[in-house]
């Protein structure tokens, strides 16, 4: 709902604080109206929940990078936000915020204009600007995990810059919590976040990691369990890639629709399953729809807990079909 300001309309001159509790008042009527979703800003905040357990609470970071593009090997962070917060690990209920860390840093080139369109930093912001590494350091003091929403991506630059990432437990809130199943139609963040009934400005570090944080801290409508517990509960379970080595070329478009994605290092068609018994079904559908029964060999790479979303490699092995 939009109002315009015509000539017969007088300028309302009172306090702000006035002005927010009748909009307040107006989005709690529009809410009471089952014709009307109402969204509201995210307004961060530290506490979730008073009154923890006596048990020993575990320390989480949630992670954001901003980059000058997608590539690892060429592109730089120019942002990094990271909130350090407090949970029970049994239950996966968080309890409040610590601290939280933001910077710039310039990358040393130009941050292309497509890359600044997606996050509207600039040159002239990071300029000058480095991210201190004793202060990255510091922030993850007695850390257990670290989480990211699409953990395959920030993990990857932030161990480039700092290989102190390389010793922590990662989750991802995109792939580590079933949003199809629960219900949600995407697995977006900014998505997500509009289902619980807020908006926030998306594609920035700071802003990116307080939505994800308000996100977990929900419960799940299916599962009735919070979103992090869900995720927690994935962090030790090593995943499996399988790739079909070999695949006749024809095949490609039924890998695609399988989830499966092209490696051009290895020229092969994979895939990351995340159980033996996945692994299992798989194979027996590979055989079946890309090998045509036919001889064939794959090969699957088992990546541990602390390898998990990283690029670097895991144990693999061939498998004859």
């Amino acid at each position: 709902m939009t109002a315009f300001l015509n000539k017969q309309d007088s300028l309302d001159l009172r306090e702000p604080d006035e002005l927010s509790e009748d909009f307040e008042a107006l989005a709690r009527r529009l809410q009471s109206n089952p014709n009307y979703k109402v969204l509201r800003r995210l307004n961060p905040h530290s506490v979730f929940n008073e009154d923890p357990p006596e048990r020993a609470l575990s320390k989480g970071v949630i992670l954001d990078t901003e980059t000058t593009g997608m590539d690892v090997s060429k592109d730089k962070i120019i942002e990094l936000g990271m909130i350090l917060f407090e949970f029970d690990p049994q239950t996966g209920v968080i309890y409040k915020v610590l601290k939280s860390f933001d910077e710039y840093e310039d990358p040393g080139f130009p941050i292309p204009p497509e890359s600044t369109a997606v996050h509207n930093i600039t040159d002239d912001m990071v300029m000058g600007r480095s991210i201190s590494d004793r202060e990255v350091e510091q922030f993850l003091n007695k850390v257990s995990v670290i989480i990211a929403h699409n953990a395959g991506f920030d993990r990857a630059f932030v161990e480039a810059r700092w290989p102190i990432f390389e010793e922590f437990l990662w989750g991802c809130s995109l792939k580590d919590i079933d949003w199809k199943a629960e219900g949600f139609g995407s697995a977006k963040l900014d998505y997500l976040v509009y289902t619980q009934g807020f908006f926030y400005d998306a594609h920035r570090a700071d802003a990116d990691c307080c939505a994800l944080l308000e996100l977990l801290s929900a419960t799940l409508p299916s599962s009735q369990q919070p979103a992090l517990l869900q995720l927690l509960e994935s962090l030790n379970q090593p995943q499996i890639r399988l790739f079909a080595l070999g695949s006749p070329f024809e095949t490609k478009d039924i890998l695609k629709q399988r989830n499966y994605r092209w490696s051009p290092d290895l020229r092969s068609w994979h895939r990351t399953l995340s159980t033996e018994r996945e692994l299992e079904a798989e194979l027996s559908w590979l055989k079946r729809n890309v090998y045509e029964n036919r001889k064939a060999v794959v090969e699957t790479e088992t990546i541990g807990g602390k390898v998990r979303y990283s690029q670097r490699g895991g144990e693999r092995k061939q498998i004859a079909l």
